[in-house]
């Protein structure tokens, strides 16, 4: 038995709920006990960024805003999980349609993984993402000698990056009997 982390893509887990389950909740402390088994867990880090709100934000960002900030408080409140929060970036394309990016999220779970590893913390990191953004994390982790087990979608809407899928160790998909052991009810 080791010692794992957890990192949890925030933004990409919320895409797999959307199109593999229905836009249904997920027990993410069961999720993350499933997750390091049979590894011992130091802890899990989620990373999300706050939904965007104008100034004065409209009723529909207070909302959002308002829900995202409880689920937040939640997650942090569980044993041993440390939320990160990235800065959400708006800005204006060429139909004049609004659009949003995550910042920063990315580079924070692979300055947190790499430092870890380096350290000699874990044994093992769990990425759940299919973002290639973090393959030389994942790279630099592994050269570290620690297992990287990487978990995600099923659908083509939630598919990871089959670069980062072969650059990890291990992978997982988040089946729907995988699934139905984790909802929320």
């Amino acid at each position: 038995m080791g010692t794992a982390a957890v990192f949890i893509d925030g933004g990409y887990v919320d895409k797999v709920l959307h199109y593999d389950h229905n836009r249904q909740r997920i027990d993410y402390e069961k999720l993350v006990r499933m997750m390091v088994k049979p590894d011992d867990l130091l802890r899990a880090y989620y990373y999300h960024c706050m939904p965007y709100q104008s100034n004065p934000p409209s009723e529909d960002e207070s909302r959002r805003y308002g829900a995202m900030h409880k689920f937040v408080t939640a997650i942090q409140s569980l044993p041993r999980f440390e939320v990160r929060l990235g800065k959400l970036s708006r800005f204006i394309d060429g139909d004049g349609t609004p659009v949003f990016t995550q910042k920063r999220v990315d580079c924070m779970v692979g300055v947190d993984m790499a430092l870890l590893a380096g350290k000699g913390k874990v044994t093992r990191v769990i990425l759940f993402s299919g973002d290639s953004d973090y393959i030389p994390a994942v790279e630099a982790v592994k050269r570290e000698g620690v297992i990287v087990t990487l978990w995600h979608g099923i659908t083509a809407n939630s598919t990871p990056s089959r670069e980062l899928v072969q650059t990890c160790d291990e992978s997982c998909q988040l089946t729907a009997p995988l699934f139905q052991e984790l909802r929320r009810s």
